[in-house]
């Protein structure tokens, strides 16, 4: 079953110096249960697009297209028609622990305001309950926990309690924005359990939004690669990482440890500039003059879907650019 369903979701802010078009003509399906990957360099729009789905933006944004929760258009909802669908239905994973939690409140008050608001606890019920979650979520010594404020808490300790409050009102659906930013290999590791916990506990569904492709691989059913405010590319997860169509995704791969450490060259185009042709165009090793002039449409290659003339004509898969690379090796 389909629980979130985007269709040609374009999100622009307006500026001085024009309309930035932070996401153009997406469209991206959630299955009920699933987990989906969003992934891309910074500024290639996947957190404007999960800002845009809550629509927690600021004035100066026009959203267009649809985006169906359970076959509503939260689009054609009002203020407060969406205060009783985030949180309860929709939760929120946000990227910073140290800015996203109250310094001068217990852990335990942050968590149970959430319970007693969703569901209408009163306090004793809802620090009981709060109590369960952290429990449930592995924080060690919850009952000490529970009273100690943010500042006496690892970083681990703090995504976790992150992780509580998003899921104080049971959501069906939970958009993690950024989890392992700026975290360490030990500090990733714990949060991809807790993900993970969480997904296992209570059945939610994961956006997952990251750069990090290791996360990606370990957590997602299905990966969807943005560039330049677009996707590029979407495939099942183990299928992408083995057989990635598009050049800007092989290129993410090859930026990679395991991949030799080689970076894309250039930097992403203004989304200001709303030239035709493919935004990955400057940057790309297999473009093609015509790449430049023509309008690039999605289609399905080999099990992806792709926006890309060059892998619709049959390109080389990521497989194949691991093979080469070994036999370059051994030469």
């Amino acid at each position: 079953m389909t629980l979130l369903s985007i269709r040609n979701l374009t999100t622009v802010f307006h500026s001085r110096e024009g309309g930035i078009k932070a996401c153009n003509q997406i469209n991206l399906d959630v299955e009920a249960g699933k987990v989906v990957g969003l992934i891309g360099e910074t500024g290639c729009g996947k957190s404007v697009l999960g800002m845009s789905i809550l629509r927690l933006l600021p004035d100066n944004t026009t959203i267009t297209g649809n985006i169906f929760y359970r076959d509503r258009d939260l689009l054609e909802f009002s203020k407060k028609q969406l205060i009783g669908i985030r949180g309860k239905e929709i939760g929120l994973l946000p990227q910073s622990p140290s800015t996203s939690l109250n310094p001068v409140l217990k852990i335990g008050e942050q968590i149970s305001e959430g319970l007693r608001i969703h569901k209408n606890l009163n306090r004793s019920i809802a620090w009981q309950k709060t109590l369960e979650i952290l429990q449930l979520l592995g924080l060690p010594s919850a009952e000490k926990r529970i009273n100690a404020y943010p500042h006496q808490l690892s970083g681990g300790m703090k995504q976790r309690i992150l992780a509580a409050i998003s899921i104080t009102g049971q959501p069906s659906l939970l958009i993690a924005d950024e989890p392992t930013k700026g975290l360490d290999a030990v500090l990733r590791a714990q949060v991809v359990g807790i993900l993970r916990r969480m997904i296992r506990e209570t059945g939610a569904s994961l956006l997952l939004i990251t750069h990090d492709l290791k996360v990606a691989a370990r957590l997602c059913d299905d990966i969807v690669v943005m560039y330049a405010g677009e996707i590029v590319e979407r495939a099942p997860a183990a299928h992408l990482l083995a057989r990635s169509r598009h050049p800007y995704t092989q290129g993410l791969l090859a930026s990679m440890p395991e991949g030799g450490l080689r970076p894309i060259p250039g930097h992403s185009p203004s989304l200001l500039d709303q030239s035709v042709g493919c935004n990955f165009y400057q940057r790309c090793r297999r473009k093609q003059e015509i790449c430049n002039r023509k309008t690039i449409s999605g289609q399905m290659v080999d099990g992806s879907f792709v926006r890309c003339l060059y892998a619709a004509q049959g390109g080389e898969t990521q497989q194949d650019l691991y093979n080469r690379n070994i036999q370059s090796k051994a030469i």
